[in-house]
């Protein structure tokens, strides 16, 4: 039983960082998801793969895997890109880049 600890990635598909300061322990999947013969669904008899566990800090959740013996390993976030320039720069007088098409 091993878990992974980390801070999710802000939604793709909104703008906002809701949910991106706290920091997740997820537990890993011990056995694969297997197909069920007659509906075709999926489904696993693991139930810790539907736990996650929300923590406020990284060491909070550090201190609980270990107080409970589980395996862990912390994956520590990425850093943002660089922020991105908007179209209209393309046109801009005076701009400081070579005219590309």
């Amino acid at each position: 039983m091993s878990a992974r600890i980390y801070r999710p990635a802000r939604n793709a598909m909104q703008s906002g960082k809701g949910k991106t300061k706290q920091w997740l322990l997820e537990y890993d999947a011990e056995a694969p998801r297997q197909a069920d013969p007659l509906m075709g669904w999926t489904s696993s008899g693991d139930m810790k793969q539907q736990l996650r566990i929300r923590f406020a800090s990284k060491e909070q959740a550090v201190a609980y895997a270990e107080r409970n013996g589980i395996a862990y390993r912390v994956e520590n976030p990425r850093s943002p890109k660089p922020k991105r320039k908007s179209y209209s720069d393309n046109f801009r007088w005076g701009r400081q880049d070579n005219w590309t098409h």
